[in-house]
């Protein structure tokens, strides 16, 4: 709440740094397991990262404005906005809008899990999978999409800041897809689609469409929450066996189960009249018509990661649900649905 209710950015920060804390804790829920100590220390260091870009960011918004309130900063920026703004460091000058657009940028490559620092988030699946679906499908990764969205009448001063968020967010779409592919953890599998589609997220913001990167945030929220919850049903029901190539035939045992992932599993996908068909189709149908260099190169790629999204949600689906089983007979005998109380 505190992050997004504030109306500065030391408020913000502190919204900031509760998240990552809390996310920290709730990886290390196992404390015992070696795994999850390894996992949560790297989530905390690699989102050290970003947070120190974002606190260079917020200094260079005192430094330029001499204030850190929002709305103050937003009506000063146009202002600022001149190539006679500079900042100077090591005897070189940057534009000043620039400078502090990217370095807030950083912040939200670290919380949002782009390339190069998405590493923490498959290794956050050590943690129980209600905190795998509070993580990486509503609060944490989400928040450097809100940041940015937050921040977009200062973006919007900074066209440099954009091409890079928009390659980034791209180049973060496809890589994340195409490793999914290649994954055999059910939870993992998730994972990295949940940094594919914040991929999509950042690169709507860098095409200048907030809005639907918004939206697409809310209806991924939904969505991956279901699998999520889905897959640790399918986990507490294969007596907590996580590799897909051991289950196959579960489609007639756990039948709610099936349905409610092939649903999410279809608006990851973007099938039509779905939930993430509606948001997915706008991103590329307005990077399409933006008619840049940035905008072809995210719609290309995005257009790939698509299939690429399809590959690995009806590869999760057959090799759980539908292929002939590869489980011990007294695994399949005790499946069932989870009880009504854990949905």
């Amino acid at each position: 709440l505190m992050l997004v209710t504030g109306d500065n950015f030391i408020q913000l920060f502190l919204g900031w740094e509760g998240v990552g804390l809390a996310s920290y804790l709730l990886i290390n829920f196992w404390f015992t397991r070696l795994q999850a100590n390894k996992a949560a220390i790297k989530a905390m260091l690699v989102n050290r990262v970003g947070d120190f870009g974002l606190a260079l960011g917020i200094m260079g918004c005192f430094t330029i404005f001499q204030t850190v309130d929002f709305s103050t900063i937003f009506a000063r920026a146009s202002a600022f906005s001149e190539p006679h703004h500079y900042l100077i460091f090591c005897n070189m000058r940057f534009h000043a809008i620039t400078v502090i657009c990217i370095l807030l940028f950083i912040g939200a490559v670290g919380k949002s899990a782009q390339i190069g620092l998405h590493t923490r988030l498959p290794d956050a699946m050590e943690g129980p999978t209600p905190v795998s679906a509070l993580i990486h499908a509503a609060t944490m990764v989400t928040a450097g999409v809100f940041m940015i969205a937050r921040c977009s009448p200062l973006f919007e001063y900074s066209s440099t800041a954009l091409i890079v968020i928009t390659f980034v967010g791209a180049m973060t779409s496809f890589f994340a897809a195409t490793t999914g592919i290649l994954q055999n953890d059910l939870k993992r599998v998730i994972a990295y689609s949940t940094c594919s589609q914040l991929g999509y997220m950042i690169f709507a913001c860098g095409i200048s469409n907030y809005s639907v990167s918004v939206f697409h945030s809310m209806n991924h929220a939904f969505f991956k929450a279901l699998l999520f919850l889905s897959a640790g049903s399918v986990i507490h029901a294969m007596s907590d066996e996580q590799d897909m190539r051991k289950m196959g035939g579960l489609a007639s045992l756990l039948p709610f189960t099936y349905a409610m992932m092939l649903i999410g599993s279809l608006s990851l996908i973007g099938f039509p009249f779905c939930t993430g068909f509606y948001s997915k189709d706008v991103i590329l149908e307005l990077a399409y018509t933006k008619y840049t260099i940035s905008g072809n190169f995210a719609f290309w790629l995005g257009s790939v990661s698509v299939f690429f999204t399809s590959y690995y949600s009806l590869r999760l689906l057959f090799l759980t649900f539908l292929a002939s089983t590869n489980s011990f007979k007294r695994d399949i005998l005790r499946c069932h649905d989870a009880p009504i109380l854990m949905a």
